[in-house]
């Protein structure tokens, strides 16, 4: 529109017509499968429904459709609630409804009143093998557990309160999902359906960095680099993958010039895991210290493609060599991803690279156990929010989920075999590394052609990205600092990024 210096005096220009905000982007109008699949509902809602003056909000909807898929859950674990983690050596894997937990109850000294850290296990384990934070977490369980009658209704009860514990942690994940993109809270959905995070919720203490990390996206995405950091930090003392964001945000902050926001989330975050990590590596250090001690020194075990090697050939590598290799490809995944966001020819979103880069730790480490897909799933909702790529993704891991238990039924079934021998079980492996890899080269492809992201192509630049939504570029390399040209090969509205296009008035209907 003309600037008033440029209007000739006489002519009257009609008063501009104020643009609405933004609509929510509605996915049964954008994605076939969404469409598709709201048939079994009633169909897509019409142009006229008054969506702002009902109870049942996205936000509602999303957090009872993700409670709902976690009790779903817990129903399918029920066989082994009732028999199967007690009786018999294969049925929880024949029944696909294994959990840690109630098994470590007893084998990790709380059943016995043992502090973690601090008192030496009998066994092989000498000491709680697992971060500071989830050990709170275990430990808080186990004060809510009553601690009468037998062993096992001492396990059954453990389970079932870090099971609503862990709901709650899913919970503020599916709340943290729908909120980091404003305008799209109907992705949520695709995290509260996840097949697979229902399935692998309760087998162990995952979900707690999971939530924590999710509401450092949201927070992040509100602008709040500190409350990131802190949070990010706390994530990192339940777990040991949420750091590798800080790896994509550098890069991000280096390109977009945003040094004061990154360290800022840096000092929070390592402020943050010292208070959690401090006051037990100062008076248990041997104790605290055995979560990396383990993680370094654990061999090669279920899951990763360092397995199908190891099971195929006259000279399996070695535990040390599968450590110094993944580490390197860890590095040199990075060192692409920081190429890949200073050559792109648009800043990626922070989804995008977060997802990147947990997803190549997880392909390259030594171990791959089924509740590390909930790792990926709100980081690859964010970063791909396509209903057919999440779905394929996820068939993917709910097959190489039912994989891992047969392949443990038929290894512990004597003589019978019942299961999945060895070779059904390394194209199980498979089935999960080619699902992750297709959705990474989904991501990339985004990145390198960005209007073939859903998230631009409704008009945003990076709504998860906070301080990087819509900023300038400092220092860019290669062909982003030219004009793109791979628009012309690719058929759709061009997108002045990070101003969001208003839809015809007949197209606005979920």
């Amino acid at each position: 529109m003309p600037s008033a210096e440029m209007t000739p005096a006489g002519v009257h220009e009609p008063e501009p017509v104020r643009s609405a905000p933004a609509e929510p982007v509605r996915p049964t109008r954008e994605d076939e499968v969404a469409a598709a699949g709201s048939e079994l509902i009633g169909g897509p809602l019409g142009r006229h429904a008054l969506l702002g003056g009902s109870w049942w909000t996205p936000l509602r909807v999303v957090t009872l459709v993700a409670i709902g898929m976690f009790a779903l859950g817990l129903v399918q674990k029920a066989p082994c609630y009732h028999s199967a983690w007690f009786f018999g050596a294969s049925s929880q894997y024949t029944h696909a409804c294994y959990s840690d937990i109630p098994h470590l109850y007893q084998g990790r000294g709380f059943a016995d009143g043992l502090v973690p850290y601090f008192d030496k296990l009998p066994g092989d384990m000498d000491y709680l093998e697992y971060p500071v934070l989830t050990g709170v977490f275990m430990e808080v369980a186990a004060w809510l557990t009553p601690g009468s009658g037998s062993i096992q209704h001492q396990e059954q009860w453990y389970w079932f309160v870090n099971a609503g514990m862990l709901m709650a942690c899913a919970a503020v994940i599916a709340v943290c999902v729908t909120r980091t993109h404003q305008r799209r809270p109907w992705d949520g959905l695709l995290v509260a359906l996840a097949p697979a995070l229902a399935l692998t919720a309760t087998i162990n203490w995952d979900l707690l960095a999971v939530a924590l990390t999710a509401a450092a996206m949201l927070m992040w995405s509100r602008g709040r680099a500190l409350a990131f950091g802190i949070l990010l930090g706390l994530a990192t003392a339940a777990k040991l993958y949420p750091v590798f964001l800080l790896a994509p945000l550098l890069a991000l902050c280096w390109r977009a010039g945003k040094w004061r926001e990154f360290f800022q989330a840096v000092g929070g975050a390592v402020v943050a895991w010292l208070v959690v990590n401090l006051p037990v590596m100062l008076f248990a250090f041997e104790g605290w210290s055995k979560f990396y001690t383990f993680s370094q020194e654990r061999g090669i075990d279920f899951g990763s493609f360092w397995l199908i090697w190891a099971q195929n050939s006259s000279s399996p590598p070695t535990t040390d060599f599968a450590n110094t290799t993944a580490t390197v490809l860890v590095v040199l995944c990075f060192l692409g991803l920081t190429a890949l966001t200073l050559a792109a020819p648009r800043r990626p979103r922070f989804a995008q690279l977060a997802f990147l880069m947990v997803a190549a730790f997880i392909v390259t480490n030594k171990v791959y156990s089924p509740q590390y897909v909930l790792w990926l799933v709100p980081l690859a909702v964010l970063a791909r929010p396509k209903w057919r790529d999440i779905l394929i993704w996820q068939a993917c891991e709910v097959t190489y989920y039912l994989g891992i238990w047969m392949y443990l039924a038929y290894t512990t079934s004597g003589e019978a075999h019942k299961g999945l021998p060895t070779q059904g079980y390394h194209w199980a492996i498979a089935v999960h590394l080619l699902g992750t890899l297709y959705l990474c080269a989904m991501v990339v492809r985004d990145i390198v052609l960005p209007e073939r992201d859903v998230v631009r192509r409704s008009g945003d630049d990076d709504p998860s990205g906070g301080v990087l939504d819509g900023a300038q570029d400092v220092f860019v390399l290669g062909a982003a600092a030219r004009p793109a040209r791979h628009a012309a090969h690719f058929d759709a509205p061009q997108v002045d990024w990070g101003r969001p296009q208003q839809p015809p008035y007949e197209e606005r209907s979920l």
